[in-house]
C-alpha cells in the first residue's frame, strides 16, 4: 500500500483481473436482471413490474382504464429506475395483437400497427390489465412467492409471479443478454394445459410422447408451420428452426385476371417493410408473373393482393414469393430461461417440469398461508362461542370493568381466553347476541373446522396439490383456450420449385456479349443440309451467339468462364425468350467479374448424390491445351459468388469442360485441323485449383494455332464430326483417329485450306442426332447429320451453310432429335436472311464440285 501526494491510500491491482471481474459482474446481471425470462412465469424483471405495478396501481381487468403516463410513472418510481421508454415499450408489446399470443395488458388508443407504426405518446393512451394477466398474479397477496426490497428499500417487489398458467410456453419470449441469447416461440394455450396435466398424470412421460398434446408453436400471426423437423428438434433439444410461411389463396377476378392473396404472414414480420421488399423485386426482374401488388387490409383483417400476368402461373409465382421474399421465413428456436438463477438451455419437458415444481411450491405456501388464517379466525371464534355460552357473566364482568384493559385481563382469567380472544369478545357488536348471529358463527366455525382439515390433508398429500393444479389449469383453458392459428404442414421438405415444373427440353442460347435465355425446342424447325437458316436471335449488329446447347428444365447447369470460375444454376431458374428474343444479361443473374465471360456449361443431373458426385469427373481443357480432371464432388456445394475451378496460366483461358465417368477416350482438336486422341486414365484427378497437365503439344512455330475443342468419347461406333470457319463440315468415324499419348501434336482431322478456313469445332455425334449451326450474324439452322456423308479424316468436307462473304460460323452444338420429331422438306422451312441470296439448290451443287475434289490421306 502507498499512500498519493494528496494523503489517499492508492492499491495497486492488476488490470486484467479488474476487467474480467467487472466484465462477469456485468454480464451476470445483463443475464439474471435484465435479458432473460424465469422459467417459472416466463418473465423478464421489467414485465413482472410493469405488471405488479398495474396491479398495485389497481387497473385491474374489471377497472376503468388509466392514462398509460399514470402506469409508467407508478413502475418507474416504484421499482424499475431506468428509462421510461423500456417500460412504455414493454407495457405496449403485452398490448399488441401480433405480438404477444395471449395478451396481457388491455390497452386503448393507438398501439402501433403490424406496419412498423409507432405507438402514441404514452400521455394519449390509456391501459389496464387483461383478465388473463390477472392470473399470473393472483394470490400474490397469500405469501406465494418471495418478495425483495426495491432499488431504494422503500418497498418490496416480487422476485417472480405465481402464475397459475405455463406462460412461459404460451407466450414464449426473447431477449440478448451477454454472451448468450433466448428466443421461445409462443404455444397454443389449450394445448400447452393438456400437455402440461399429462405431465402431472405421468410424469416419465417422453418429450415425443407430449408433442401429441402440444404440437407445434402458434404464432399470434397465424401463417403455416412448413416442416416439422425444426419442431421436433426445438421440443427434444431446445433449440430448433422453425419454417413459418404466410396463409394464401388464388381468387380470379370478373375480368379473369389471377390474383394471390394473402391473409396471414409470418411471426415478427413488418408488413410495410415486406411489401416495399417484394416491390423492390419485382422492379428488379428478380421475381416474375407479378403486375402489381396492393396493400387492402383493414379492420376487417389482412389482405396483401398479388396480381398477376397474363400466362403466370400462379403456384410457381407462389413458390417464388416463398423462396425468394419473407412470406416464408424461420423462426430459431432458443429456449434458454433462468432456472433457480442460472441460464439453462431447456426443453419441452424441462419447460414443463419446472413450471410445475414452481406450482406445486406455490400452492404449498398458500395453502400453508390459508390454514394459518383458517387458525387464526377458528380460535377468535371459539372465544366468541365461549362469551355466548357465558353471556351474563361477560356482560357482568366487562360492566364492573374500570377500563377495556381490566374487562379484557378479568376475560382471559375467568374463562381461560387468550388476548386474541378477549379482545375480539370486547369489540364485538351488540347485534351478534341475537340467535341468528349466534347460528352464524356455530355455522362459521363448524365450516372453518372441515376447511382447517381439508387444508392439513393437502400440506399432507403431493396427489392433492397435483389435483389442484390440474383443476385450476382445465378453468384457465375453459375461460382462456381458443383454437390453433397457425396451421402444421408435416410432411414438407425443403422447398423447391421443381415440383411445379415439367421437365421440358429447353434450348440455351448465350451470345457473346453474355445474353442468355432459354427456348423450348419446339420453336426450331428441321431443315435439309445446304439450307439458308432462319433468323435465330436477335442480337445486336457487333453481337453474336456464342454458345447454344439444349437441357432440361430440372437439369443442373455449370457455368465455366474463361478465368476458369464456375458458377451454377437450374434451367428453370433462366429467362425464358422467343426464338427472336435477345434473352437478359448474364450478369444479372450470375455474379460474374467484370471482363470475365462464359466459355463452357455443362449438364449435371444432380449434386446431392454421393454416388453419383464421386465417380463422376470434371474434365477441363484450355485454349493453351492443358487439360485437367477433378471429382464432380469437388464442384458439388454450390455458392452465390462462384468458386476457382481451375487455376488459369497468363495468357491462357479455359475453353471446354465435359463431365466423364473416369473411362472415357478424350480428343482434343486445334485450329490448324490436328486432333489427339487418348484415354482419360492417362489423366491423374487433381484438386480443385491447381493448373492440370499437358493434353495437346501446338506447333510452337504457328503462333496462331490453339485449341478450339475438345470432345469425350464413350463409344466404340462413335463419329466425329467437324466444322469450319467457312462453313464446310464432315464426319468421320472415331477409328479413323488412332489413340496415341496425352501431349501428342495428334492427326490430320480436316484438310484446313484457305477456302476450308480454319477449324472452330469438333462434335461427337450419330446419324439420329440433329446439328444446330449459329453464325456471327446471328443466322441459325438446323440439319439432320445424317445429312452430312462419311469422309477419311484428311478431306475438305462439304458445305453445310451458305455463308455472306463477311459472315463465319459462331458455334455449332449436336442436338439429340426427338423420335417424333420429322425432317421437313427444306421448301416449307426455308427462310431468306438480310444481305444473303442463293438457295438450298445451289448449296447442293456447291456440294458436288467438293466431293469430286476430295482426297483421301
Amino acid at each position: 500500500m502507498e499512500e498519493s501526494s494528496s494523503g489517499q491510500n492508492v492499491i495497486p491491482i492488476n488490470i486484467e483481473d479488474e476487467m474480467r471481474g467487472a466484465y462477469i459482474d456485468y454480464s451476470m446481471s445483463v443475464i439474471i436482471s435484465r435479458a432473460l425470462p424465469d422459467v417459472r412465469d416466463g418473465l423478464k424483471p421489467v414485465h413482472r413490474r410493469v405488471l405488479f405495478g398495474m396491479e398495485d396501481l389497481g387497473v385491474r381487468y374489471n377497472r376503468p382504464h388509466k392514462k398509460s403516463a399514470r402506469i409508467v410513472g407508478e413502475v418507474l418510481g416504484k421499482y424499475h429506475p431506468h428509462g421510461d421508454a423500456s417500460v412504455y415499450d414493454t407495457m405496449v408489446r403485452m398490448a399488441q395483437e401480433w405480438s404477444l399470443r395471449y395478451l396481457l395488458v388491455d390497452g386503448q388508443g393507438n398501439f402501433g400497427s403490424i406496419d412498423g407504426d409507432s405507438p402514441a405518446a404514452m400521455r394519449y393512451t390509456e391501459a389496464r390489465l387483461k383478465r388473463l394477466a390477472d392470473e399470473l398474479i393472483t394470490d400474490i397477496d397469500k405469501d406465494t412467492v418471495d418478495f425483495q426490497p426495491n432499488f431504494d428499500d422503500s418497498l418490496r417487489e416480487p422476485t417472480v409471479l405465481p402464475a397459475k398458467f405455463p406462460n412461459l410456453l404460451v407466450n414464449g419470449s426473447s431477449g440478448i443478454a451477454v454472451g448468450m441469447a433466448t428466443n421461445m416461440a409462443p404455444h397454443n394455450l389449450s394445448e400447452v394445459i393438456d400437455g402440461t396435466i399429462a405431465y402431472i398424470e405421468n410424469p416419465e412421460i417422453s418429450v415425443s410422447e407430449l408433442m401429441q398434446f402440444i404440437k407445434a408453436p402458434d404464432f399470434p400471426t397465424g401463417g403455416t408451420i412448413y416442416g416439422y423437423q425444426g419442431v421436433r428438434s426445438a421440443f427434444e433439444t431446445g433449440r430448433g428452426r422453425v419454417v413459418v410461411r404466410g396463409k394464401s389463396h388464388f381468387e380470379e377476378t370478373k375480368t379473369g385476371k389471377e390474383q394471390i392473396i394473402f391473409t396471414e404472414i409470418p411471426y415478427m414480420t413488418n408488413k410495410a417493410q415486406m411489401i416495399e421488399k417484394i416491390a423492390g423485386l419485382i422492379n428488379d426482374k428478380k421475381l416474375d408473373g407479378i403486375a402489381d401488388i396492393r396493400d387492402e387490409s383493414d379492420r376487417d383483417g389482412m389482405r396483401i393482393v398479388f396480381d398477376l400476368k397474363k400466362g403466370a402461373i400462379p403456384n410457381i409465382v407462389l413458390n417464388h414469393l416463398y423462396k425468394f421474399t419473407p412470406l416464408q421465413s424461420s423462426f430459431s428456436v432458443n429456449n434458454v430461461a433462468l432456472v433457480k438463477g442460472r441460464p439453462q438451455i431447456l426443453n419441452l419437458k424441462d419447460l414443463i417440469r419446472y413450471y410445475i415444481e414452481h406450482r406445486v411450491e406455490v400452492i404449498t405456501r398458500r395453502t400453508e398461508y390459508e390454514l394459518k388464517e383458517a387458525e387464526k379466525r377458528a380460535h377468535i371464534l371459539e372465544g366468541l362461542l365461549i362469551a355466548l355460552d357465558n353471556l351474563d357473566a361477560v356482560i357482568t364482568l366487562i360492566r364492573n370493568s374500570r377500563d377495556p384493559e381490566v374487562a379484557k385481563t378479568g376475560l382471559m382469567e375467568q374463562f381461560s381466553l387468550s388476548e386474541i380472544q378477549a379482545k375480539a369478545i370486547l369489540e364485538m357488536r351488540l347485534q351478534r347476541l341475537t340467535g341468528l348471529e349466534r347460528e352464524k358463527i356455530v355455522q362459521e366455525y363448524n365450516e372453518l373446522v372441515k376447511l382447517i382439515e381439508d387444508l392439513k390433508d393437502i400440506l399432507a398429500n403431493e396427489w392433492r396439490k397435483y389435483d389442484i393444479i390440474k383443476t385450476e389449469l382445465s378453468e384457465i383453458k375453459d375461460r382462456y383456450g381458443d383454437a390453433r392459428r397457425t396451421q402444421i404442414e408435416y410432411a414438407a421438405e425443403e422447398f423447391s420449385d421443381e415440383d411445379m415444373i415439367a421437365d421440358e427440353k429447353m434450348l440455351i442460347t448465350i451470345s457473346h456479349q453474355g445474353y442468355i435465355k432459354r427456348t423450348q425446342l419446339a420453336e426450331y424447325r428441321t431443315q435439309s443440309r445446304g439450307g439458308v437458316g432462319a433468323r435465330g436471335v436477335k442480337t445486336k449488329e457487333e453481337d453474336f451467339t456464342e454458345h447454344l446447347f439444349s437441357a432440361t428444365m430440372l437439369n443442373y447447369l455449370l457455368f465455366f468462364t474463361e478465368f476458369g470460375k464456375l458458377y451454377w444454376l437450374k434451367v428453370y431458374e433462366l429467362p425464358e425468350g422467343s426464338k427472336s428474343a435477345k434473352g437478359r444479361p448474364i450478369q444479372n443473374i450470375l455474379s460474374i467479374e467484370p471482363g470475365d465471360k462464359i466459355r463452357s456449361v455443362i449438364n449435371v443431373r444432380t449434386l446431392s448424390d454421393p454416388d453419383y458426385i464421386n465417380n463422376n469427373y470434371i474434365i477441363m481443357c484450355t485454349e493453351q491445351g492443358v487439360i485437367k480432371k477433378t471429382l464432380l464432388e469437388a464442384y458439388s456445394r454450390p455458392r452465390q459468388n462462384g468458386i476457382i475451378a481451375i487455376n488459369i496460366n497468363e495468357g491462357d483461358r479455359l475453353l471446354n469442360v465435359a463431365l466423364t465417368n473416369g473411362d472415357n477416350e478424350i480428343v482434343i482438336a486445334t485450329s490448324a485441323g490436328r486432333a489427339v486422341r487418348f484415354n482419360e486414365k492417362t489423366v491423374r484427378p487433381i484438386g480443385r485449383t491447381a493448373t492440370g497437365v499437358r493434353g495437346v503439344n501446338l506447333d510452337s512455330e504457328d503462333q496462331s494455332n490453339k485449341v478450339i475443342g475438345m470432345v469425350c468419347i464413350s463409344r466404340e461406333d462413335t463419329q466425329l464430326l467437324v466444322v469450319s470457319e467457312h462453313g464446310f463440315g464432315k464426319r468421320s468415324d472415331i477409328g479413323d483417329y488412332r489413340i496415341t499419348n496425352r501431349g501428342g501434336k495428334g492427326v490430320t482431322t480436316m484438310n484446313a485450306t484457305e477456302k476450308v478456313g480454319k477449324l472452330v469445332s469438333i462434335e461427337e455425334v450419330t446419324e439420329q442426332d440433329d446439328l444446330m449451326i449459329i453464325t456471327k450474324n446471328g443466322i441459325a439452322i438446323r440439319m439432320a447429320v445424317s445429312d452430312v456423308r462419311l469422309a477419311g479424316r484428311n478431306t475438305q468436307g462439304v458445305k453445310l451453310i451458305k455463308l455472306g462473304s463477311t459472315d463465319e460460323i459462331s458455334s455449332v452444338t449436336r442436338l439429340v432429335r426427338e423420335e417424333d420429331e420429322d425432317v421437313e422438306n427444306e421448301a416449307e422451312n426455308e427462310v431468306p436472311a438480310e444481305g444473303i441470296s442463293g438457295s438450298a439448290g445451289e448449296s447442293a451443287d456447291e456440294q458436288q464440285d467438293m466431293d469430286s475434289n476430295q482426297t483421301e490421306e
